[in-house]
């Protein structure tokens, strides 16, 4: 069974480009002051580049495994050894 955090992550990237992108392409298109934001899209376009970096890393990582036995800095190794 695989994971479904790429699927998820995906699905969240592309609703917020388009919750982002629409709207900021509508305004320009449509007001006369529009065309000041076209500014702001570098700026835009960076945050959205941020996070699907974010997202993907967020999708990448592995679960925990269980099989590994979790040990502080300070305890011993099984072999006795420091």
């Amino acid at each position: 069974m695989g994971s479904t955090r790429p699927a998820l992550a995906i699905t969240a990237g592309l609703l917020v480009a388009l919750a982002v992108i629409a709207p900021l392409a509508w305004l320009v298109h449509t007001r006369d002051w529009g065309v000041t934001l076209i500014l702001l899209a570098p700026f835009v376009i960076y945050g959205l580049m941020r996070l699907g970096r974010a997202l993907a890393d967020w999708a990448d990582t592995p679960p925990p495994s269980s099989d590994l036995p979790i040990r502080g800095p300070d305890e011993p190794d099984r072999d006795g050894a420091a």
